[in-house]
């Protein structure tokens, strides 16, 4: 199964760094040209561990839904969010935060799984796993510029 992995850093403190990665609002700011929006469950404000949302975006030329909940935070140096409903087989997210000089590096991990058996699994090495990777990488840079622009 594949396994992204990206470091971010980002020269802000942790706490800051940590509530954005879990806003609902930056998360959608991020992903506007996929018309991304929460549609169900928190649909605003910093998600909780417990909590779902549901998402509806358009990737590969299709509007779909995507529900995930948070299975884990342990504030602020990580939290897990997991795919319950949605296309993909398995979706996990590991959103880790250590503290740097000048800053904070925020390091995802996310696995995921395709269905399909054989097919899905091609599909997930020569296609999806690149385009995961570039939104996450966009989702990331969304993130250091509102983490690095003035505190109103």
């Amino acid at each position: 199964m594949p396994r992204i992995e990206i470091i971010t850093f980002i020269a802000a403190p942790i706490e800051r760094v940590f509530d954005l990665a879990r806003s609902i609002d930056a998360h959608a700011a991020s992903q506007i040209r996929h018309e991304e929006k929460a549609v169900a469950g928190r649909i605003s404000g910093l998600i909780e561990e417990g909590e779902e949302v549901t998402w509806e975006a358009i990737h590969f030329g299709m509007r779909q839904r995507l529900t995930s909940r948070i299975v884990a935070m342990r504030r602020p140096t990580y939290f897990r969010d997991s795919m319950v409903r949605g296309a993909f087989k398995r979706i996990d997210h590991d959103h880790l935060f250590e503290i740097a000089p000048n800053g904070t590096l925020m390091k995802d991990v996310f696995e995921f799984e395709s269905p399909l058996g054989l097919l899905g699994k091609l599909a997930d090495w020569l296609v999806i796993a690149r385009y995961l990777h570039r939104l996450l990488e966009e989702r990331n840079q969304v993130l250091k510029q509102l983490a690095e622009s003035p505190q109103t």
